[in-house]
């Protein structure tokens, strides 16, 4: 079976936006769960419930593939699981190295979902030497120091992080010298990578603020409206203004309330 090196998805190549192929997985999730239970064909219509999007994006979607179904009969089930296959690089063998194995990574180490997508994880790296040796979902932990020999050996061009934020750029930084050109960061931190290395972000605790949000949003809707906005206030008259209390002097400290124009604080709170 050929390695991760030798073929790469022609997706960008024949245009595919970026947009489609992120749903791409979605759509081979819900095929296939519709191919072990033996469905044959299924509409554009449920397919695009099962995936969660709708309909017409489905069609537009599929349409960059040369797959349109047929009129009352819809999608071969089995050909598009090919074919989805086929152009996100599933069919081919991509071998990924994991740097971190902390609580997370053996968690990811220990996901069984890699193997049956098309993912064989090679090795196991870590920083401590007292990890090293122990085994992780089936696989001895192997040290920092062979990272560039355990990638050449392996032919490994996926890499997946896991480590600490302040450990995370230095191990980009030497997975792509030694020829890694798309990972997956788990670290809470940016990436800075070349032209031509992509990388992908999951952040599990911007998730949970962004649902924190939905959630606070969903109680002040079920406590009541909240409050519209005040209305601006309106000048007073020139004459008014002339007749107001005396101002301090230039030299009398502030209350801390007003801004530098006197009208609002100067830094608004976050």
């Amino acid at each position: 079976m050929a390695t991760g090196r030798t073929h790469r998805p022609a997706t960008r190549s024949r245009g595919i936006p970026e947009a489609t192929v992120a749903r791409l997985p979605l759509y081979l999730r819900a095929l296939t769960a519709l191919s072990e239970r033996s469905v044959p064909t299924v509409s554009s219509e449920e397919l695009a419930a099962a995936a969660g999007v709708n309909s017409a994006k489905l069609r537009k979607d599929f349409s960059y593939l040369g797959s349109y179904g047929t009129r009352g009969v819809g999608y071969d089930v089995e050909y598009l699981v090919y074919q989805i296959s086929r152009e996100l690089g599933l069919t081919q063998d991509w071998p990924i190295v994991m740097v971190g194995i902390g609580n997370l990574g053996a968690a990811l180490a220990n996901y069984g979902g890699f193997a049956s997508r098309g993912f064989r994880v090679a090795a196991l790296i870590d920083a401590d030497p007292a990890m090293v040796g122990k085994p992780v979902a089936g696989i001895a932990v192997q040290f920092i120091d062979d990272l560039e020999r355990i990638i050449d050996e392996n032919g490994v061009s996926i890499g997946v992080i896991a480590t600490p934020a302040g450990a995370a750029q230095q191990v980009c930084d030497r997975l792509v010298a030694a020829g890694v050109t798309s990972i997956l960061n788990f670290a809470p931190t940016v990436l800075s990578v070349p032209d031509g290395v992509d990388v992908r972000k999951v952040d599990l605790s911007i998730e949970l603020q962004i649902l924190a949000f939905h959630e606070q949003r969903k109680a002040g809707e079920e406590n009541g409206a909240p409050a519209p906005a005040a209305a601006a206030p309106v000048a007073p008259p020139v004459a008014a203004r002339t007749a107001a209390a005396p101002a301090a002097p230039a030299d009398a400290p502030g209350d801390g309330r007003n801004g530098p124009d006197g009208d609002m604080p100067a830094v608004m709170p976050a």
